[in-house]
């Protein structure tokens, strides 16, 4: 059922509605410890991500495709900075895709989403060029064919969708960004000490970033540095989660061998142990989009605030904007809810 059964007949509960539905329940043998109860699609989902840096976007990855309410429709890998510790390559957004279709290769899915490989670097905005990724974009956001809700979910830098604005701004209004990205809002969280640093993935490319919050009209669900920096989870947790995930989970838990490699092997300062935990910093794409609510759909296990949209100066940091659009801020992430549907998912998908 679309949200739209839920506005268009207001005079009908929760209870009338479940109690119509217990027959049919029962039929499909609801109840008791298998439920043989599955999703459909209420929302589509573009993936945006800097799949062949950090790993944390390969856990985020495969678990939305596992998530029956998502119909991910395209995956964009994207480029990371200039040098990159993560990946020194002059391909980047190339090695993404590939990173992608790897998880994609070890899922047993319905349907595949297309795949495609963004900018390898940050591009000049003032000249606007489609390529593939941005062609895509705007095609999936234009499409006149349905009525889901479209989610654009980016864990890294904003580079494709600010081109694809750029050269049409009409799905400004036909899609939300949901960005793992930006610093801390300190008015929403004074308890914290005020950071100077800029934020990576804003880094990435900052013109994007400032494109989408000070031009554009796109309503963005913002998951900042302390919000993102809350997904923190043991190794032990990880292997225990992974172990019935077959060769998928053994891809992932490689993924994150090979980081915490690279970092004992990095030059001084930078050879430090990471300890025994890890930020999946990107897995609140799905814990707001896939893990929303069954009735009135929201991301209501999660804490966020409405505020105006600030503007981004050229250090990477907030300017007030009092009239600015309403943009939605989080500010805490239901962890329990994500990780368990996570490893729950990922062991089912092994199972098939």
């Amino acid at each position: 059922m679309t949200d739209r059964l839920w506005t268009s007949t207001p005079t009908m509960g929760r209870r009338t509605l479940l109690s119509g539905a217990g027959a049919a329940g029962l039929a499909l043998g609801w109840g008791g410890p298998a439920w043989g109860l599955s999703a459909t699609p209420r929302q589509r989902i573009i993936i945006d991500n800097d799949l062949s840096g950090d790993p944390d976007g390969l856990f985020q990855l495969a678990h939305h495709l596992a998530s029956p309410s998502c119909d991910v429709r395209l995956v964009v890998g994207s480029h990371l900075h200039d040098p990159e510790p993560f990946d020194h390559s002059a391909t980047q957004a190339d090695n993404a895709a590939a990173k992608a279709r790897e998880i994609i290769a070890l899922m047993k899915l319905p349907r595949r989403p297309k795949v495609l490989a963004g900018a390898n670097k940050a591009p000049d905005f003032a000249h606007p060029a489609p390529t593939p990724a941005t062609a895509a974009i705007i095609a999936e956001a234009m499409r006149d064919d349905t009525t889901l809700p479209l989610y654009y979910c980016a864990g890294a830098g904003l580079t494709e969708l600010a081109m694809a604005w750029k050269l049409e701004p009409r799905i400004g209004k036909r899609l939300k960004l949901v960005w793992i990205g930006g610093p801390e809002h300190n008015e929403l969280n004074p308890t914290l000490p005020v950071r100077t640093d800029p934020e990576y993935n804003l880094t990435i490319d900052a013109e994007a970033v400032r494109i989408l919050f000070n031009q554009s009209d796109i309503e963005i669900w913002q998951i900042p540095r302390d919000a993102y920096r809350q997904m923190l989870i043991s190794h032990a947790e990880l292997r225990a989660g992974l172990a019935g995930a077959g060769r998928l989970g053994r891809y992932l838990t490689a993924s994150l061998d090979r980081i915490i490699a690279m970092v004992a092997k990095a030059p001084p300062p930078h050879n430090m142990g990471i300890g025994e935990t890890y930020i999946l910093g990107d897995s609140p794409l799905v814990t707001a989009t896939a893990l929303q609510s069954s009735f009135e759909p929201d991301a209501s296990s999660s804490a966020y605030v409405i505020k105006p949209t600030p503007m981004v100066d050229a250090k990477g940091f907030y300017t007030p904007n009092p009239g600015g659009r309403p943009m939605r801020v989080f500010t805490r992430i239901d962890t329990r809810l994500t990780f368990s549907d996570m490893f729950a998912k990922l062991t089912e998908a092994a199972a098939r």
